[in-house]
């Protein structure tokens, strides 16, 4: 029994081995692996209690959101840049506002600032429907190429997220990963009724998350949560360039 466990143990290394050498910017090894069950961990510690949630988490590869230089870092609870003035955000706050998103399987949901992708790919872990702007041009084509060669089936735009896709509405949840000075009035018009908007609102230092329900057409209720730090929400129903 010995050696057929050391026998297996040697293929699947071979295996990963000639991965490796045929897809080495898509390689996901066992290192990578456990990582990624470290961070689970940690993130359950810190408070985090979906369990769909941190199993997105422990799905996707967020090393290859980062540049082959930088991959150290990438299962340490941190923000990392990404260029072009943006981030990756931190795991725990990629956990904390998907869990305050109450996802369900056949939600269409709307990603204000697709940054990296990675937040994109944790979603399309939860619902098969994603939609997500990017506002600086040189991060969308990056990341649209990324998402594309990850296979990961994501509706991606390039433009002002501040007034989100009223073409594509109405959205089941709205996500947005930057910070913005007050609620913006257009997402709040393309939630369903029953749909739920997460959003980190305040000045440029810090912000407040909050979860905006629409109740009916016209009623929205309000809930505030922890404090965090984004990049600005750039465009006509956020922070002005």
């Amino acid at each position: 029994m010995a050696k057929v466990g050391i026998t297996r143990i040697l293929r699947a290394a071979i295996a990963e081995a000639c991965h490796l050498l045929l897809f080495p910017m898509h390689a996901d090894t066992y290192r990578h692996r456990g990582a990624r069950r470290t961070l689970v961990e940690e993130l359950r510690r810190k408070g985090i209690r979906d369990e769909r949630v941190l199993a997105a988490i422990g799905t996707v590869p967020r090393h290859l959101f980062f540049d082959p230089a930088f991959q150290a870092h990438a299962y340490q609870d941190k923000a990392f840049p990404i260029g072009e003035g943006q981030t990756i955000s931190q795991p725990y706050t990629v956990a904390y506002q998907t869990e305050l998103l109450r996802l369900q399987p056949q939600d269409r949901v709307l990603e204000i600032g697709t940054g990296s992708g990675y937040q994109c790919c944790v979603l399309l872990e939860l619902v098969s429907q994603v939609w997500s702007i990017e506002y600086q041009p040189v991060l969308y084509e990056r990341t649209r190429k990324r998402l594309a060669a990850l296979n990961r089936a994501a509706h991606l735009y390039c433009g002002d997220g501040s007034v989100g896709l009223p073409d594509q509405a109405a959205f089941d949840k709205i996500l947005v990963t930057a910070g913005s000075p007050t609620l913006p009035r257009p997402l709040l018009r393309q939630l369903r009724i029953g749909g739920a908007l997460v959003i980190p609102v305040g000045d440029a230092q810090t912000q407040r998350m909050m979860r905006v329900v629409r109740e009916s057409e016209e009623e929205f209720s309000r809930e505030v949560f922890e404090e965090f730090r984004f990049v600005p929400l750039l465009g006509r129903a956020g922070w002005q360039q």
